[in-house]
């Protein structure tokens, strides 16, 4: 549907995604591509096309509508349209459909292309033994198509303002604690739909994926609910969760749970309970292991075999430049549980992998960043920092085939290379 002339492509650093190149030129992209499909697309395509909005109504067509009505306000807040839309009084919905209807249906082929994308990267996947894991954010954003759709599913006025925001109180690293400014659900609304709306976004990411690691789980068992318009988050307090009855709802829907809980943090008795209950593997990671204390969590000794190992995770520096930031003594601790003398920064990232590779955990994962053993300039993530996120990329001449060759010998030499799964051995099995 387009030649490479159709749109010039951004230019980008070496080793850093420029989003304010990409965006627009993946929006020009989209825009051309719409255009070359209203003119000639094939009637293949139309009827795929029409297919892929019928299966996804339930939520494309609100979602499709309000990224409209966002581009009609400039970007605004969605509380800051008019009253009428924000209510979602039916009469002004069905002219904005309308007025609207062609930004509405580039919105959904958008939508389409992507997930036909989505669903060819899976399937290439599976052809070469991979399989995909996807996260879950546990909240949603307040200025989202989710909200706005689905009052009734969250803490909201009467002007559909959130009466609560989630956070996280003070500890450690934060005296005043965590403001976040999602809005919180109304689990006893969402009991009785029987969880209608999360098993739907359940099933909407395990159509691309394998497993879900379901972010922050802790808040299953309870959430931190801060007052809207408090200035700090330590005026929260805790507030049960769905617990045990969101996942023999989820379990009865879906028949199974292949989830994996994100359990780091403030973790409590009630969190580990709900997780133990239901065998949902937990996280382990070995970043935070090296204090000194023989019954850290995080010591491979410690790990229960039903958990998932990293070395370090999206929100952690890279090992090689977390040692180069750890305090002597940590390091001391490092060395002296590995029983090798000390070196440096070089091999740390080698060794944590070895290490993680080794434990009884049942999965474990290093950051591509590790395996390349790359510092501090190649994190992904601070957390709390708004801006500079997400921005290192990977590029070709990184990509050492020594070191893959290096992870598959890893892999061996841990008995891991058994536990791949085999494509033509679950086909054979699926066929029986």
């Amino acid at each position: 549907m387009l030649s490479a002339s159709d749109c010039a492509a951004p230019s980008f650093s070496p080793s850093a995604v420029d989003y304010n190149a990409v965006i627009p030129f993946k929006h020009r992209l989209l825009e051309k591509a719409w255009t070359n499909f209203v003119r000639a697309g094939s009637a293949e395509l139309r009827v795929a096309f029409e297919q892929f909005c019928h299966e996804q109504a339930h939520w494309l067509e609100d979602y499709a509508l309000f990224r409209a009505l966002k581009i009609r306000h400039n970007g605004a807040y969605y509380l800051e349209w008019p009253t009428e839309l924000v209510q979602r009084v039916p009469k002004a919905l069905a002219q904005a459909r309308r007025d609207l209807a062609n930004q509405v249906d580039q919105v959904c082929f958008a939508q389409f292309l992507l997930f036909r994308q989505g669903a060819r990267l899976e399937k290439h996947a599976r052809a070469k033994g991979v399989r995909l894991i996807g996260d879950l954010p546990f909240f949603v954003s307040p200025d989202s198509s989710d909200v706005w759709a689905n009052p009734e599913l969250f803490l909201l006025d009467d002007q559909r303002k959130p009466r609560f925001v989630a956070g996280v109180p003070p500890d450690y690293f934060s005296a005043q604690g965590q403001l976040w400014g999602n809005p919180v659900y109304n689990w006893e609304t969402l009991r009785q739909t029987g969880y209608r709306w999360c098993i739907d976004r359940l099933r909407a990411l395990l159509a691309h994926v394998d497993v879900i690691r379901l972010d922050h789980f802790r808040a299953f068992a309870a959430a931190w609910h801060v007052p809207a318009g408090a200035p700090t988050a330590q005026s929260g307090q805790w507030v049960p969760g769905p617990g045990a009855d969101f996942f023999n709802a989820v379990k009865k829907e879906l028949g199974g749970l292949p989830f994996i809980a994100e359990d780091l943090g403030l973790i409590t008795a009630d969190v580990n309970a709900l997780r133990d209950q239901f065998q949902v593997p937990g996280t382990r990671v070995l970043q935070f292991a090296f204090d000194g204390n023989s019954d850290n969590p995080y010591l491979p000794h410690n790990y229960p075999s039903n958990a998932v190992v990293y070395t370090g995770t999206h929100d952690n520096p890279t090992s090689r430049g977390w040692y180069e930031e750890l305090p002597p003594y940590q390091r001391q601790n490092l060395w002296r549980y590995l029983n090798s003398p000390q070196s440096d920064s070089r091999e740390v990232a080698w060794h944590l992998m070895r290490l993680a590779w080794s434990s009884p955990a049942a999965l474990a994962i290093a950051p591509l960043q590790d395996l390349l053993n790359l510092g501090a300039e190649a994190r992904m993530n601070v957390p709390g920092r708004a801006e500079g996120n997400w921005s290192w990329r990977c590029t070709e001449e990184l990509l050492s085939t020594a070191d893959f060759h290096w992870l598959r010998d890893l892999t061996r030499s841990s008995n891991r290379l058994h536990m791949l799964p085999n494509p033509a051995i679950e086909m054979a099995e699926a066929a029986l």
